[in-house]
């Protein structure tokens, strides 16, 4: 058997293994393929051959150079570089092939290496960490993607069959959902998490608390390290090219009289997406990013241009019973024409057999051939037990399209399933999943839960190890329960090695390796992902999120636009749009313009008042915010202010001068912050801590608790929370007139992504002691400090 030719082959040193993995997997990321031998190379193939058959087809030649490569006389990676360079002597003058990367500071003066690589432009990459400018030189001597070649046997686009007479009744990885203790009344509040800053302390809300059990895995994600600045940004990634081989699976309509059935449709629907997505030569569009076409009238072309697909299967559901009618039809977008449909009048029993045939047949309709292990994938049946699918359906379709409400019959719903089929494996890994991120969010911060979610997990491996429901669980079991991105993210690597055009999988690896502080394999990712489903909210929203840590205000602006052109607008949308000239640029204008458009919705008056607080907050007008957060207070029955409000209340009085007010408040709320210290610590706890011993003038005691938040979740842990709470520290130091320790964390902190933003450090009341210090202003008014990093 021989390999399809790859674009770019990647040549390296066995010892700089880890670093030339990360170049393969960020250039994989954007859609290159790439010859990595470490993950190509299986046993029983012909080594040797592979390699030359590689080198002779391949477009680009990246050898990696290090000081290992320059001591190692002898090493096979001298024979590739070797081929390398007799293949240039067959290429015209000045063509593009060898593209030399340095990992180290290894010098160009006398390189151990053949003079064509001498003769080529060296880019340095230290560690193996990718850059946008390198993608992008990449992409740019590749000259555009390369056209698949076809494999031996592998079938021509399908050419179209005479459809079958349709029935009478023809006609979007879930995204988890986040069930945290800390989830304010208001579930907006949640989706503000990218860009809204809590008063005072700072803290962005979309930092997740550390699990108090990470240090047990045995594992340490590397620091997050400051990355020097870029010159530019990149564009954003255009929506995919319709290929042959492309679906989106549009919700299928509900035409049983139980309309309270319409989560059995949606399951069946779910099924037959997750059955298609199997198929490795086809992409699928997921069911986040298709379930806004539920009861549209959109013409078909036009759906299949906004999702990048070619082809549309859309259905209809009857459950009568016993039975259950499926029906199912087959759209080639571009011409309107039914390709295949079908009808399927079975027995309830059946519908585990209904999916896998209508599966198969429009595999076969679009002529893509099934592995083995794919059609044995598609024929499983999860479980025996309808009643258990019918729990386990309720529980997904919670999960994807629910309230904060419903999320309290998950556990009860998944125990049925499990319950009524012992063996129900994705039942088992579901369960497990929900107590891990319960446990990640702080719902139920306790070793029983933990407990809970490895006993369900641990079930679900035994029963069905390669189901790929269970390896996606069980990753999220390790980066959720444990906080261990290195098994974590092995799952989520074998689920993207197995479904190459699978966003999910590519969005999970994205955000471990944020947490890891690998921002340039998390932006190629995620980009990915947004380029597989453009019209996927959470994986565009996570991108902007992305650009705004690394400073990539154009890219995250143009997304921005294009995320409220093509989805419905609430606050969070106009919110970050509005918001991303004040951190870009300084400028308060957007912000309260929109503001101003919402205030004449009463549709979003909540969210509005809120976005006005932050807005006054912002301004310095300490006078209106406090007769707004007053008026708020009084709305509410008395006893029921948080600890946490009243101690961000006192804060703001405290800075109005109003110190006596201030400090009785604090000295009220104590007594239940330290015992939620005592009893459910987690970082924002100790933030809130911090603070309020700062409004006491405690100094020892304000700082003892900041230390805490960082050490609760160091930067080295976690690259996208922690440098919240090393800013919640340089704030205290500056509070209490330390103003060189302060400042260092602050210099530090502004080239880190996700740090510090010098327009907001400008506007931060905290940071009043720091106002005309020479140092302070000079920090400030240096571009570098606000240029793109990465």
């Amino acid at each position: 058997m021989t390999d399809s030719p790859k674009a770019v082959f990647l040549s390296y040193a066995r010892e700089d293994a880890d670093s030339a993995k990360r170049i393969a997997d960020a250039l994989r990321g954007f859609g290159l393929e790439v010859w990595f031998d470490k993950s190509e190379l299986r046993g029983g193939d012909q080594w040797d051959e592979k390699i030359r058959g590689q080198i002779k087809a391949c477009a680009l030649f990246i050898p990696v150079i290090s000081q290992i490569t320059q001591t190692r006389d002898e090493a096979y990676f001298r024979l590739e570089w070797k081929l390398a360079e007799d293949r240039t002597h067959l290429m015209a003058p000045g063509k593009a092939f060898i593209v030399p990367v340095v990992i180290d500071d290894t010098p160009e003066s006398t390189p151990a290496v053949p003079d064509s690589f001498k003769k080529s432009q060296w880019t340095r990459l230290p560690g193996g960490e990718p850059t946008t400018a390198f993608i992008e030189q990449v992409k740019r001597l590749l000259d555009g993607p390369r056209k698949p070649t076809l494999k031996s046997g592998q079938p021509k686009p399908p050419a179209f069959v005479p459809a079958v007479k349709a029935a009478t009744e023809t006609n979007s990885e879930a995204t988890p959902a986040k069930v945290g203790r800390r989830v304010p009344a208001a579930a907006w509040g949640i989706a503000l998490i990218a860009v809204v800053v809590l008063v005072v302390g700072g803290v962005m809300w979309r930092r997740s608390p550390k699990s108090a059990t990470a240090a047990a895995t045995g594992t340490r994600p590397p620091a997050a390290a400051s990355v020097a600045p870029a010159p530019s940004s990149q564009p954003p990634s255009p929506a995919p090219k319709a290929s042959d081989k492309s679906i989106a699976v549009l919700p299928f309509t509900n035409m049983s009289e139980e309309k309270d059935s319409a989560y059995f449709t949606d399951g069946i629907q779910e099924d037959i997406l997750t059955n298609l997505a199997l198929i490795r030569e086809l992409r699928v569009v997921s069911r986040t990013s298709v379930m806004g076409y539920r009861g549209t009238t959109k013409p078909m072309r036009q759906i299949a241009q906004e999702l990048g697909v070619a082809y549309i299967l859309e259905g209809s559901v009857r459950r009568a019973g016993n039975k259950v009618r499926v029906t199912g039809q087959l759209i080639h977008a571009a011409t309107d024409e039914h390709v295949w449909a079908a009808t399927y009048d079975r027995d309830l029993t059946d519908i585990f057999a209904i999916q896998s045939e209508l599966s198969q047949q429009i595999a076969a309709a679009l002529q893509t051939a099934l592995s083995p292990e794919e059609k044995k994938l598609i024929e499983h049946r999860p479980t025996d037990n309808i009643a258990a699918y019918d729990a386990y359906t309720k529980a997904r379709q919670i999960l994807s399209t629910g309230t904060q409400a419903g999320f309290d019959n998950l556990e009860p719903l998944l125990k049925t399933a499990v319950l009524l089929d012992p063996k129900f494996a994705q039942a088992w890994a579901e369960l497990g999943s929900v107590y891990a991120r319960r446990y990640f969010d702080y719902w139920d911060h306790t070793p029983a839960c933990l407990a809970s979610a490895k006993a369900a997990i641990d079930k679900a491996v035994a029963l069905a190890p390669g189901d790929p429901v269970v390896i996606q669980k069980l990753g999220d079991y390790y980066y959720y329960g444990l906080r261990d991105y290195t098994r974590a993210t092995q799952q989520y690597q074998q689920l993207a090695g197995q479904y190459p055009n699978s966003a999910p999988a590519q969005a999970s690896l994205a955000f471990i390796h944020r947490r890891q502080g690998r921002w340039a394999e998390a932006m190629a990712e995620l980009r990915r992902a947004v380029q597989l489903e453009p019209r996927n909210l959470r994986y565009s929203t996570a991108l902007v999120e992305t650009l705004l840590s690394l400073r990539h205000y154009g890219e995250a602006a143009a997304l921005q636009q294009e995320i409220i052109a093509q989805s419905p607008s609430g606050p969070r949308q106009i919110f970050t749009a509005a918001w991303i000239p004040l951190v870009r640029q300084g400028s308060m204008q957007e912000l309260e313009k929109k503001l101003s458009e919402l205030d004449k919705d009463t549709t979003f008056a909540p969210q509005a008042a809120f976005i006005r607080r932050r807005f006054l907050l912002l301004k310095g007008d300490l006078g209106p915010l406090l007769a707004a957060t007053r008026q708020l207070r009084e709305k509410n029955t008395k006893g029921e202010q948080a600890w946490n409000e009243d101690v961000s209340y006192a804060s703001l009085l405290y800075l109005h001068g109003e110190k006596g007010e201030a400090q009785n408040l604090v000295n009220q709320a104590l007594a239940a912050g330290k015992q939620e210290a005592e009893t459910k610590p987690d970082s924002s706890t100790w933030v809130q801590l911090s603070m309020a011993y700062a409004v006491l003038e405690n100094k020892s005691e304000a700082l003892r608790c900041a230390q805490a938040a960082k050490d609760f979740m160091p930067e080295a842990d976690d690259a996208m929370a922690g440098p919240d709470y090393s800013l919640n520290y340089a704030r205290i130091l500056a509070w209490f007139g330390e103003k060189d320790q302060a400042l260092t964390e602050l210099t530090r902190l502004l080239r880190t992504p996700g740090g510090a933003n010098v327009h907001l450090l400008r506007r931060d009341l905290t940071l009043r002691n720091l106002q005309g210090d020479p140092r302070f202003e000079a920090l400030l008014n240096d571009p570098q400090n606000n240029a793109p990093l990465l």
